[in-house]
């Protein structure tokens, strides 16, 4: 299998999905969950190995960082909000980050999960690029800290947008940087969708909260 095919596989199944999304606008038919139900169906039915898949995937994740990059655009035409929320904007992606990080281990505690099972989930709610180094550091499962992470970012960006409102939370900002601390990538996108500003500052969010959660994550394994 060449990787042209795998990176031709994954952006149909994408289109199929932002296709589907779009004409039935149904929240669980986030198209990040319809391309994966797509692709792991062909490559159970043709019997094609993940390691095979991945020549082409690799190449895709090679440029998901500086993809990243781009979400500096919608922050820059919101930099006059930025500086006069900063203080608040700041301190609430660092709750957010301590939310995220303590939660998993509390929860995971609870539930006797093991050294290097937590070790993986520490960084779920960040973006990939980050998380997967964090992981490697800690010496936890770099393939968990990715399942983690893809499906914190499907589950923060579907039910997000309804968790917020279920509490009454209406304020832009708010909701954008909730969206971005909590689902990174995934949820910025479904941010984007609520309007400008939500967008700007879920992009805000996921590149603090990766650098904050950088320096939590060794305070959490402190008390593992």
């Amino acid at each position: 299998m060449s990787p042209l095919l795998s990176i031709c596989i994954t952006l149909i199944a994408f289109q199929i999905g932002i296709w589907i999304y779009k004409k039935t606008n149904f929240v669980l038919f986030n198209p990040l969950v319809v391309a994966l139900i797509i692709i792991i169906t062909i490559l159970s039915i043709f019997k094609i190995p993940v390691k095979e898949y991945n020549k082409g995937g690799d190449m895709i994740f090679f440029f998901l960082a500086p993809a990243t990059v781009l979400l500096a655009v919608p922050l820059y035409k919101q930099r006059e909000t930025l500086k006069k929320n900063l203080i608040p904007i700041l301190a609430g992606i660092t709750v957010g980050s301590f939310a995220a990080v303590f939660s998993v281990l509390f929860l995971s505690k609870s539930l006797g999960l093991s050294k290097e099972l937590i070790q993986s989930l520490l960084s779920k709610s960040i973006t990939t690029a980050i998380g997967i180094e964090i992981t490697k550091e800690l010496g936890g499962n770099s393939s968990i800290t990715v399942a983690a992470i893809v499906l914190t970012g499907i589950v923060g960006g579907t039910l997000g947008p309804i968790t917020l409102k279920l509490f009454g939370v209406k304020e832009k900002i708010a909701v954008g940087l909730a969206m971005g601390t909590a689902s990174h990538a995934i949820g910025t996108s479904k941010a984007v969708e609520l309007g400008e500003v939500e967008g700007a500052m879920s992009g805000l969010a996921i590149g603090i909260a990766g650098i904050f959660t950088v320096f939590i994550v060794p305070l959490a394994i402190y008390f593992l």
